[in-house]
């Protein structure tokens, strides 16, 4: 049964949205990492008070987080019964995150106080992510999750399967 997943993925993969949309079906909350990291004009939040913020989240009786932070995973990974990983290319990534940018111009919907951007830092995040983060995060999971469901969709139509399904 689901009751307390994590959604990993690139930026621009869909995790945000995967995971409301989850929420919603499971009758839970939803965290989103982003807004437990980052502070007004993109300041990172202190260790301690991230570490806490999440350690909160992962009390209740059901939830859904998104975000990789690989720093605290130790906090998430031991109670998720199911972890998604969304793998979908750096294109699809990169056109979600430019239109996402376009749409939310002079906003603050990626974290309070953060207006959304995109510069070329993060185009190059999200380019060389598949090759320089996905198999990490992929052995993390099996090694640390072991015992959670684990499930890997790669499309839209796959994420909308996986919906229809819980």
């Amino acid at each position: 049964m689901l009751r307390r997943v994590l959604v990993f993925g690139c930026s621009g993969s869909g995790k945000s949205t995967l995971a409301r949309r989850l929420a919603a079906r499971l009758n839970v909350p939803v965290t989103h990492l982003d807004h437990l990291y980052w502070r007004p004009d993109w300041v990172e939040a202190p260790l301690s008070d991230f570490r806490a913020a999440q350690a909160a989240a992962v009390q209740t009786n059901g939830w859904v987080i998104d975000g990789n932070y690989s720093g605290t995973m130790d906090i998430r990974f031991p109670l998720a019964d199911t972890v998604v990983f969304l793998d979908v290319s750096r294109w699809t990534s990169l056109r979600r995150v430019l239109l996402r940018t376009l749409r939310e111009r002079g906003q603050d919907t990626q974290a309070p106080g953060c207006l959304s951007k995109v510069d070329l830092e993060f185009i190059r995040w999200i380019w060389t992510w598949r090759t320089s983060h996905r198999s990490r995060l992929l052995s993390r999971i099996a090694a640390e999750a072991p015992t959670a469901r684990q499930v890997l969709l790669s499309s839209s139509r796959e994420v909308e399967a996986f919906l229809r399904s819980v």
